[in-house]
C-alpha cells in the first residue's frame, strides 16, 4: 500500500446504497447520542460562551471527519442547543449568535450526499476537505471541535512494517498482532496524534472544546473481530482470489490507543487540559443472530470497502464474497458473543489552554 495515497483514497462509502456509511452508521449514532450528554454538561459548567465571541457574535463549530451524515448533523445541532442554552443562562439572546459549522473530511469524501442531506438548519455551513492531521482553519478561529470515531484512522501506515528488513515486518498479517507490529503502530499513532493536537491548539481559541469519541481495546490490545476479517482476506488470497502479493502490502490504518496512551500524548503535546474523560460499555450487535452479524459485517464493508477495492483491484463479485465469509466466520467464531460482545468508547473532552 502506498502511504502517501491513503489520505487520497480511504473514506467512507458515499452515497445512499446497501454498503453506503449514511445506511451503515447506526451503530455510531448510538455510541455518539450517550457521549452529546457529557460535551453537552461540560458545555453548561465550563464553557464562556459570552467571552469566547468576537464582535461579529460568530461562534464556530469543526466537525472532523464528517463523512456523509447523517452523524454528523445530529452531533453538531446537539451542540449547537447546548451553546444557546449556555448564552442563555448569561444573559445573551440566543438569536443574537450566528453559528457556522465547517465540515471537514478528506478530499475524496462524498461532499455531494453529505449537503444533499443536510437538513433544515440553523447555520451557515461549509465543507473544509483535507486531512486534520494538518491545520485546515484559520489560527484561533474555532470555538468547538468534535471529532467521533475518526481519530482511531492513522495518517498512513507504519513504514517498519512494510519494510522485510525490519522485525516489524507484518507480512502475510493485515493488522498488528505481534509485538514488534503493535509497537509500530503506537508510535505511528503518538506521532500522528501530536500533529492533530498541534494544528487545533493553532485553531482553537483559548478556553475553546476539543471533544473527541475514540474506539479503544476491551479484550488484548487490538479489536479481536479484525482477526476474523484477516483470516477471510488470506484465505482468498490462497484460492487465487486475491493477489497474494498485494495482500503482503496491505495493512488496515487503524489503531485503537488505550486511554492511558492518549492521556500520555495529550499532557505531552502541551496545549490542552483534560476536563473529562468516560469509558461507555455497550453490546457490538444486539444478538448473535445472522442477520445481526451481518447487518455488523455491513458495517464494516462501509468503512473499509474503498480502500480495498483500490488496493487489490477488485469488483463487487469479489467484496461480496469477502464480506459474505467475513460474517459467516464472525458467528462460526464466536467473537461478537459472549465475553467479546462489550465494545468500549473512551470519550475525552479537551480545553484549549489559556495563553500567558
Amino acid at each position: 500500500m502506498e502511504t502517501k495515497k491513503l489520505a487520497e483514497i480511504f473514506t467512507m462509502n458515499g452515497g445512499e446504497g446497501q454498503y453506503s456509511y449514511a445506511k451503515n452508521s447506526a451503530f455510531q449514532k448510538a455510541g455518539l447520542q450517550i457521549t452529546l450528554e457529557f460535551i453537552n454538561e461540560e458545555i453548561a459548567s465550563k464553557l464562556e460562551v459570552t467571552k469566547s465571541l468576537s464582535s461579529s457574535k460568530v461562534f464556530k463549530i469543526a466537525d472532523l471527519g464528517c463523512s456523509v451524515g447523517p452523524n454528523t448533523f445530529f452531533a453538531v445541532q446537539s451542540i449547537i442547543d447546548a451553546v444557546k442554552l449556555k448564552s442563555k443562562r448569561e444573559g445573551l439572546n440566543p438569536e443574537s449568535i450566528e453559528f457556522q459549522v465547517l465540515f471537514n473530511d478528506l478530499v475524496s469524501n462524498d461532499f455531494n450526499t453529505l449537503f444533499m442531506s443536510l437538513p433544515e438548519r440553523q447555520y451557515f455551513a461549509a465543507a473544509i476537505p483535507g486531512t486534520f492531521y494538518g491545520r485546515l482553519f484559520p489560527e484561533g478561529s474555532l470555538h468547538v471541535v468534535h471529532a467521533s470515531y475518526t481519530l482511531h484512522f492513522l495518517s498512513e501506515i507504519p513504514k517498519e512494517i512494510l519494510d522485510k528488513n525490519s522485525p516489524a515486518w507484518n507480512g502475510g498479517r493485515i493488522h498488528y498482532s505481534q509485538k514488534e507490529v503493535r509497537e509500530a503502530y503506537s508510535a505511528q499513532y503518538a506521532k500522528d496524534m501530536d500533529l492533530f493536537l498541534s494544528a487545533r491548539a493553532k485553531e482553537i481559541i483559548p478556553g475553546g472544546f476539543l471533544a473527541a469519541l475514540i474506539p479503544i481495546p476491551h479484550v488484548g490490545d487490538r479489536p479481536l473481530h479484525y482477526d476474523a476479517f484477516e483470516s477471510c482476506v488470506m484465505d482468498m488470497a490462497k484460492e487465487g482470489l486475491l493477489d497474494e502479493d498485494k495482500v503482503e502490502s496491505f495493512n488496515l490504518p487503524l489503531y485503537c490507543p488505550s486511554e492511558e496512551e492518549f492521556k500520555v500524548i495529550t499532557e505531552r503535546n502541551g496545549h490542552f487540559t483534560i476536563e473529562r474523560t468516560e469509558k461507555t460499555y455497550r453490546a457490538v450487535i444486539p444478538d448473535a443472530s445472522k442477520p445481526s452479524v451481518k447487518s455488523f459485517a455491513d458495517q464494516i464493508r462501509s468503512r473499509f470497502e474503498g480502500l480495498l477495492k483500490k488496493h487489490f483491484g477488485v469488483g463487487n463479485e469479489v467484496m461480496d464474497e469477502l464480506f459474505d465469509r467475513y460474517a459467516e466466520k464472525l458467528i462460526e467464531s464466536g467473537t461478537l458473543s459472549g465475553s467479546h460482545k462489550s465494545f468500549v468508547d473512551f470519550f475525552v473532552l479537551l480545553k484549549r489552554k489559556v495563553q500567558t
